[in-house]
This record gives C-alpha cells, sequence and structure tokens, in this order.
C-alpha cells in the first residue's frame, strides 16, 4: 500500500498539523494519521544503506549535520525507588550493587553543572530515582531551586523525576526547566513485560502534563529489552503520532546489570541502533535525535554512522545515572576528527534547503543537494516548540 511513496524519501513534516507530506513521482499524499503504523513498519524494513540514505537526507532538510547537542546527565537522588523497571539498578526490589542516597545539596549540583558547561555541554539533566513527586515537598521545593540556578547559568535545564502532575510540571516551568525527560521505553504491546508498577498510559499522562506546561518532552525507548523490531517500530509509530512529536527521543542501548532481571540480555546489535535512529528521523524530522546509555560500547565508525542516519544528541561526563558515559576530552577528540561542533544553548530548527531527490531525480545531475549556511537561535533565548 505504501510502497510507492516509500519509493522516496519523505520530503517535509509539518509539526502540530497532524499530516504528513509525502512526496511520490506524481502527487502529493496528505495521511489524516500522521503516520499510520504500516508506514513505520516499512520504513523500518528498508535495506540499512538505504535507509541511512534517506535518513541523512531529511535530516539535512532540517537540522544542521554539522552540530551535536551535548548534554550531561547528573544523579541526584540514586537508588531506592519503588518501581520494578526491569533494567534499572535503583529499584528497591533488586539486589544490586547500588545504594540508596539521600537527594543532593544545591552546590554540589551546581558545581556539577557548572564543569559541565566548561566542557562544553549546554544541556544539564538532572534524575531522581522516586515513583513521583507525591508528599516530597522539600524535595520539589529544591530541585526547583537547583533548576533555578542551573538555568541562570544559560544552560539548557532536564529533569527526571518519575510521574509529574499537572501543577508540578507548571512550577517547573515557572523555574525555567527547559524539557523533562520521561521515556516510554518500549512499545505498548511489550512495556508489561518490562514494568507493571506504571502503567504505558501514566508514562502518557505525564508526557501530556509537561506538554501542556509549555514545557519541551523528551521521552525515546530502550533498546535489548527483550523486545523485537515490531516493538521498536511501535514505540516510533507511538511517539510519531503524539499531538506534537517531542522536542527530543533519546535512543538507548540497554547496559545489562547485575542483579536486575535483565542482567544477562544479550547487547543490542549496532546495525539495530542505526535502524532505530534512521526511521526516527525519517517519522519526526524536527526532533533531536539522542544517543544516549550504551554509547560507549559502539566504535566510532558506528557512532559515525549513527550521527549519519540523523542522530545529534549525545551524553557526555563522567556518568549517566547508574552506567558508564563517554568522557569529554574522548568526545570532544571524535567531534573534531568527524567535524563535527557542539550547538549552543537553545540552538533548534537549524534547516537546510537541501533537496531530497525522487528515486528519478537521483540520476539527474541536476538534482545536486545543496547546504545554506544555518542560522543560529540567540544564545539563551529560551526554549523554541
Amino acid at each position: 500500500m505504501f510502497r510507492k511513496a516509500l519509493a522516496v524519501a519523505v520530503s517535509r513534516t509539518t509539526r502540530g498539523t497532524g499530516l504528513v507530506s509525502v512526496r511520490t513521482h506524481a502527487t502529493t499524499v496528505d495521511l489524516k494519521e500522521r503516520w499510520p503504523r504500516a508506514m513505520v513498519r516499512e520504513i523500518y524494513h528498508i535495506p540499512l544503506l538505504d535507509l541511512v540514505f534517506r535518513a541523512a537526507s531529511v535530516h539535512r532538510n532540517h537540522h544542521d549535520p554539522a552540530k551535536i547537542q551535548l548534554c550531561t546527565l547528573l544523579n541526584i537522588k540514586s537508588g531506592g525507588c519503588s518501581e520494578d523497571c526491569s533494567y534499572c539498578s535503583q529499584s528497591s526490589r533488586y539486589d544490586t550493587a547500588n545504594e540508596a542516597s539521600a537527594l543532593l545539596k544545591i552546590e554540589p549540583v551546581l558545581e556539577a553543572a557548572r564543569k559541565a558547561k566548561e566542557n562544553g555541554s549546554t544541556r544539564f539533566c538532572m534524575g531522581a530515582a522516586w515513583r513521583d513527586m507525591n508528599g516530597r515537598r522539600r524535595s520539589f521545593d529544591r530541585i526547583l531551586d537547583m533548576v533555578r540556578q542551573v538555568r541562570a547559568m544559560d544552560m539548557e535545564v532536564c529533569t527526571t523525576l518519575g510521574m509529574l502532575s499537572p501543577e508540578q510540571a507548571k512550577q517547573l516551568k515557572e523555574a525555567g526547566c527547559t524539557a523533562v525527560n520521561h521515556n516510554l521505553d518500549t512499545s505498548r504491546e511489550f512495556y508489561p513485560q518490562v514494568i507493571t508498577t506504571r502503567s504505558y498510559d501514566e508514562r502518557l499522562e505525564t508526557i501530556a502534563a509537561v506538554r501542556n506546561a509549555g514545557i519541551s518532552v523528551c521521552t525515546g525507548g530502550i533498546l535489548g529489552l527483550g523486545e523485537t523490531d515490531e516493538d521498536r517500530i511501535g514505540l516510533i509509530w507511538e511517539t510519531g503520532n503524539f499531538e506534537e512529536h517531542p522536542e527530543s527521543f533519546p535512543v538507548n542501548a540497554l547496559v545489562p546489570i547485575k542483579g536486575t532481571p535483565l542482567e544477562n540480555n544479550e547487547p543490542v546489535p549496532w546495525h539495530t541502533l542505526v535502524r532505530t535512529i534512521a526511521t526516527a528521523r525519517i517519522v519526526m524530522p524536527e526532533t533531536i535525535i539522542r544517543l544516549a546509555a550504551g554509547r560507549q560500547s559502539l566504535s566510532e565508525a558506528e557512532q559515525a554512522i549513527a550521527f549519519q542516519a540523523g542522530a545529534n544528541a549525545i551524553f557526555t561526563g563522567e556518568r549517566m545515572l547508574t552506567t558508564p558515559c563517554s568522557p569529554w576530552d574522548e568526545d570532544k577528540a571524535m567531534m573534531d576528527r568527524l567535524g563535527l561542533s557542539g550547538m549552543r544553548s537553545f540552538e533548534r530548527d537549524q534547516k537546510s534547503t537541501l533537496d531530497v531527490c525522487t528515486d528519478a531525480e537521483a540520476g539527474d545531475t541536476a538534482c545536486t543537494p545543496t547546504m545554506s549556511k544555518p542560522t543560529a537561535a540567540p544564545s539563551g533565548a529560551g526554549p523554541l516548540t
């Protein structure tokens, strides 16, 4: 059904309209459902090199391909979580090496943010291992103060705090929070095999509260949980049909941790990560796609292919929440070799004039991709949505 439409790359997607414009050789078709699942499935199964080429073309039409967002993540409250996420060492249900700790004081957080900024990171993310913020008024007030002071450094501020109420999301927005991460993790169908203490719809409710408060949504998934291709397709289909595409979509590779139910899972192949990134780039062309946990297991060549396929953000620094992270100096050296540079704070939507050629045009010398010099958003201008 969609084979003709998929003979060419998607030329343009309009955020917030509920429509996707798919250019075929002869016509443009508007689909009332932004991304039918069958179309996402067919995109996902395009031969890998062809898929990467198409995704790269879409990426260059919506972003500066030489720019990468550098993010640093700090665990501000570790362990003791009541949830049963089967991949997480911070769950109190599992016997892991992770030890529960109290919420950090403000100054160590600010010191970590300053260090991150000095090393080129422009987004500072803070994660706390809680199911939700209910009954934690004093802790939440301290987190709001952290948000205010990190934002005052002219850095983007992201939090991941478990489930949030609309009022809590509103307070985070007022404090200056740029984005909230709340991953869907996987498809709706496979989700109950991974987590039972929080429903898929509860995750969607938090995402809705964040969006309604005017905060950018960061939501993605974890590969290597035992899911199938169809589950990865389902995750992209779910986020691709949000009322507005998420501002960022993290693609994590499971880092198996001893003591968790998934400690013996096999590593996800690099080509599965790249295929997922490329499909997500085509489905959500303006979204920042974050190559997140597990990146340190990829070779530099594999990371380069992921960037070519549309990944344009990484976590860098000393550590993720509970797993290793690539150090700043190593990432800077890699970026230099690949001709990449870091985005500035609040730099978004750096579109080019790259033409996306049809199959018929591909052999035409007149159809040569060209890219205009992007115009950068002013530093400190605030989040763009």
